[in-house]
């Protein structure tokens, strides 16, 4: 017999053997007659009506044939038919290959995926990256953060490993591809990511293991037949009949028919170039605002409270929300990143945004996490032509991404001021020293922000942050502007995957206006390689 338990509660000191103790003891039974227990989902509980926190499994098991045995009348106890851990969404191997190469542009999360899906099936796609490899790109990003060294087309948003390189690493989704899903996080064991990422709820790999699982799956894509190509930088595309026949990069033509795009919502020169091109876009809402720092200690102390510090709860996140009200609008938490740092990030000269990222321990001082008021394009003046009316958004975010620059130096510091300050507008003319990124200015950020962003700041974080007993506004730090949770355009697309006005143009991931985050960029990035993978079959 097969059944699934949910709601097993271990404490946090928990040893495998426990495991068996507890199924057991859920199932009123003896453990001898338990076979094979397979945890499938784990998850902290720690909230404040238990006296400790622990962790929440859901499990896999495998029960003997015992004469008599009845499962008990329990909503956490069911019998189940199959396995649930959804297998992986596999197409078998193409057998006819198109007359020019399927290509993919983009080494994020979505292009990667796309690449390795494409690869499998026996299409040897060609993925082009406009900045550099790993290990390349890592040394051009420590001169920007070290000296403000800018290279417009290798950064902290360009290159192998898309924006995400420079995160948390943070595996959370809400999506509902779970096959997908799974195929992804496997994929990522695969080139190097502990197993547990398989079953936590919150899984995250860090910048730093982010760097050497990129490289493998690179490597995972060259085996299975696919090429990569760094500092290729498409710039065009021929349409003949609604139909893609060609891209231009550096340059230079490449017939194909088939082109994935997940070239991130950081490359704006290209959706400028698309909607030159009669590639339909339409404007969408997206959301900006700052990001906060406090003391990781004390977010650990409002999470764990007494047990803080604990090795298996590690450093605390938190995810806050502020609801609209007639006055202001909504608030919300996005991309923290416990024991980590803020970052600044650039990918043209003359504009600044912010980001956070974490090391795989999460080990630093710091907490960070971007407090995002959402943007609707009736925020911004509509253009007189179609093209640039599509792109409005872009304007709005570089606007407010040009002022930061200013306002902090014009040398790629980020400009910060203390919460305290933010809400008096009386902004001192020094930062604390007690800070996770040194090069960082005290600026106005009323000079930076919308006034209707900074009024909704002013109102929701304190209500957001009275939910984490004590936080002092003194100590809380604002850095500005986080303009870059998620793309203010979408790339219309039909029911097969292809973009509405030009068959053969698979657009994919954030960029394309479909996924936010590592996971469901990735996710769908599966979906666009099986598109292609089913316009060849057809």
């Amino acid at each position: 017999m097969l059944i699934k338990i949910r709601q097993l509660l271990l404490p946090l000191n928990y040893e495998d053997k426990d495991i068996k103790t507890a199924v057991a003891a859920k199932l009123g039974s003896s453990e001898d007659i338990l076979s094979v227990i397979k945890i499938i989902r784990r998850s902290i509980d720690a909230r404040k009506r238990r006296e400790t926190p622990v962790f929440s499994v859901t499990a896999e098991i495998e029960i003997k044939n015992i004469k008599g045995f009845l499962l008990p009348d329990n909503v956490d106890i069911e019998q189940i038919k199959e396995k649930t851990v959804p297998a992986e969404s596999n197409i078998g191997r193409i057998s006819r290959k198109p007359n020019s190469p399927v290509v993919v542009v983009g080494a994020g999360p979505s292009g990667l995926m796309a690449a390795l899906v494409l690869a499998e099936a026996g299409l040897s796609p060609l993925l082009i990256e406009r900045g550099s490899p790993v290990k390349e790109r890592t040394i051009q990003v420590s001169q920007f953060w070290k000296k403000g060294t800018l290279n417009p087309e290798s950064n902290v948003l360009f290159g192998e490993g898309g924006a995400g390189l420079f995160s948390d690493g943070k595996l959370t989704s809400r999506s509902k591809n779970r096959s997908g899903v799974r195929r992804f996080l496997k994929t990522l064991v695969k080139c190097g990511a502990a197993e547990d990422i398989l079953i936590d709820a919150e899984p995250h790999l860090g910048s730093d293991l982010l760097r050497q699982i990129v490289q493998s799956f690179r490597k995972l894509i060259e085996i299975n037949g696919g090429e990569v190509r760094f500092h290729s930088c498409l710039e065009g595309i021929h349409i003949e009949k609604n139909t893609l026949t060609g891209i231009i990069v550096n340059g230079k033509e490449i017939e194909t028919e088939h082109c994935v795009l997940a070239s991130g919502h950081s490359a704006r020169d290209i959706y400028t170039m698309l909607a030159g091109s009669s590639v339909m876009l339409e404007p969408k809402s997206f959301a900006a605002g700052v990001r906060l720092e406090l003391s990781q200690e004390h977010i650990n102390r409002a999470q764990w409270g007494r047990f803080a510090g604990h090795p298996r709860l590690g450093a605390a996140p938190f995810r806050l929300t502020f609801k609209k009200d007639k006055l202001h609008r909504a608030c919300y938490t996005f991309c923290m990143c416990p024991g980590g740092t803020v970052i600044s990030c650039a990918s043209s000269h003359g504009a600044l945004t912010t980001n956070g990222m974490s090391l795989s321990k999460r080990s630093g001082k710091f907490g960070n996490a971007a407090f995002l008021v959402p943007v609707d394009p009736t925020d911004y003046p509509a253009q007189a032509d179609e093209v640039n009316n599509y792109l409005a958004g872009i304007e709005f975010q570089e606007k407010m991404e040009r002022n930061a620059y200013t306002e902090a130096g014009s040398d790629y510091s980020l400009p910060a001021a203390p919460l305290s300050g933010f809400l008096t507008k009386k902004y001192p003319d020094i930062l604390t020293s007690n800070r996770s990124w040194k090069r960082s200015r005290p600026a106005d950020l009323h000079n930076i922000l919308p006034d209707f962003i900074c009024e909704t700041l002013s109102v929701a974080i304190p209500k957001m942050l009275s939910l984490m007993d004590g936080v002092v506004p003194e100590e809380t730090l604002l850095y500005a502007a986080e303009t870059r949770s998620s793309s203010p355009y979408r790339i219309l697309r039909n029911e097969s995957g292809e973009s509405v006005s030009v068959s053969g143009l698979f657009p994919s991931g954030e960029g394309a206006g479909y996924a936010g985050g590592i996971v469901s960029s990735a996710v769908d990035g599966i979906m666009a390689a099986e598109a292609v993978i089913r316009s060849l079959s057809s």
